[in-house]
């Protein structure tokens, strides 16, 4: 029987945890002002990081991915590992259309990897590898992140199976949604770079 209490609670809190605005407020805390104002325009860790404020842009990424993994486990281990699921793309979820910005919000790619983490420290760690060679090859961090995030149902089902490698999929084309522009600027030979930024 669907207890529909537990499924509420899990997408309230979950989404709640996933939509904290961790890029946008460091920035204003640290005197940057508005970070939407910089860059790509993006809430995000790498944007974060072209402020030049390095330390800053990686308290992003791992705020950012840290609330994904509290989303899931804390709800694997109030409720159960179905709901868990839930919890997880509802963090996501929270973050690319937060209620406190107009449901403006980021691309979801740290909030994505830190639900992987919650779901299996293997496939979230997986994930990062592939993002780090992608990365470190093409040093695009928009098409890294495509790769690495469009990987994780294969490494889902391998490690957890199909349920788990479903909600990968679903995530990863939320975030190739998420990225229809730098898409764009991909093929224009535009797209944002840490080679010298186009």
């Amino acid at each position: 029987m669907i207890d529909y209490t537990h499924l509420f609670a899990t997408f309230a809190l979950s989404y709640f945890l996933g939509s904290i605005p961790f890029g946008l407020i460091l920035t204003r805390l640290a005197g940057l002002g508005d970070i939407r104002n910089v860059g790509s325009g993006n809430i995000g860790a790498t944007n974060v990081m072209r402020t030049g404020r390095k330390g800053l842009g990686v308290l992003t990424l791992l705020l950012d991915g840290g609330k994904g993994t509290a989303a899931v486990l804390l709800i694997r281990y109030t409720y159960s590992d179905n709901l868990a699921l839930l919890a997880g793309f509802s963090a996501v979820i929270g973050h690319i259309f937060p209620i406190w910005l107009n449901f403006k919000g980021g691309k979801g790619v740290a909030t994505t990897v830190g639900v992987f983490f919650g779901l299996h420290w293997l496939l979230g760690l997986s994930v990062c590898v592939i993002w780090l060679l992608a990365f470190a090859f093409m040093r695009i961090s928009s098409l890294a992140s495509m790769l690495s995030i469009g990987y994780s149902p294969i490494a889902a089902y391998l490690i957890s199976g199909d349920v788990v490698a479903l909600l990968c999929l679903i995530l990863a084309a939320l975030v190739l949604f998420t990225h229809r522009r730098n898409i764009e600027r991909l093929l224009e030979g535009t797209e944002y770079n840490f080679k010298g930024e186009a």
